[in-house]
């Protein structure tokens, strides 16, 4: 197991209180690869894959017109030859995850099925990927977030007397539960310590507000669960999830204000005389 005495000793604090961090993700995803090894930086990936997911479906829907604002561990380029190749029906990559090539296969047998919700594909291949991670403290991560995304979606589809079964993702014994189970509670009170966090927060309706808390649902995951790590690569991946939270939220914070912005210039030049506006 390698250890990296450095580069957790030059962490800075962070607080999930909507500061601004110290590190941009992008920055410290650059400076922190080189020192990993290539064991470890397979698990770091496992956090940028998910935005290479969404890239791969925004270039399968649009193609050249995709428009890819971050980038996950593949550039456009990279990721449209990567499709490209899987269509052909090349031999697979050996340094692309196995679980892309699982989805090309089934995305390009069933392309012209309208009734497939294709991000819920992905996301069961993907999930499926990083549960497996060798890495434990990881493979827990991507574990409570498939739980957590599934107990919410659950909830959703009981309310409006959806079929739980076509929105759940997984085979694991939690989504099998949800799947099945006619409690109220889909008997998973006692299995997991989270479960009545997630299901009162799904029954709040401000949205933006219920995001915020799943984040610090997330946030108290991660420092419970990293206790004993100290210079490990897990001490580095919880400070680079954080820092992926807090940039998001630095991001909403700012549309938010923009849009705010906008309304102030739309109701000045409806003329009105005086403008109020609460931050």
């Amino acid at each position: 197991m390698a250890n990296y005495y450095c580069q957790v000793a030059g962490l800075p604090d962070v607080a999930f209180d909507g500061s601004k961090a110290a590190f941009t993700v992008e920055r410290f995803r650059d400076e922190l690869y080189p020192a990993l090894s290539a064991r470890d930086a397979k698990c770091v990936d496992l956090l940028f894959l998910s935005i290479d997911n969404a890239n791969i479906l925004d270039i399968l829907k649009h193609g050249e017109e995709a428009k890819i604002a971050q980038v996950g561990c593949y550039g456009k380029e990279e990721l449209q030859d990567i499709i490209a190749s899987a269509k052909d029906g090349d031999a697979p990559r050996k340094d692309v995850p196995s679980y892309l090539y699982r989805f090309f296969d089934y995305y390009f047998a069933n392309e012209s099925n309208e009734n497939i919700i294709w991000n819920d594909v992905l996301s069961a291949y993907y999930y499926d990927y990083a549960t497996s991670s060798s890495n434990k403290f990881v493979a827990g991560w991507f574990a409570f977030n498939r739980n957590v995304n599934n107990i919410l979606v659950a909830f959703t589809a009981r309310k409006y007397r959806m079929n739980i079964a076509d929105v759940v993702i997984g085979d694991d014994e939690v989504a099998t539960l949800l799947r099945t189970s006619a409690a109220r509670d889909f008997e998973l009170s006692g299995a997991l310590d989270y479960f009545e966090t997630v299901q009162r927060l799904s029954e709040n309706g401000r949205l933006q507000e219920r995001e915020h808390q799943l984040d610090e649902l997330r946030w108290r995951w991660l420092d419970d669960n990293s206790v004993f790590n100290y210079f490990t690569v897990e001490r580095l991946f919880v400070f680079l999830q954080k820092l992926i939270i807090i940039e998001r939220w630095d991001a909403l914070d700012a549309e938010k204000g923009m849009q705010r912005y906008n309304e102030m210039i739309a109701e000045l030049k409806s003329g009105m005389d005086k403008l109020s506006f609460e931050i």
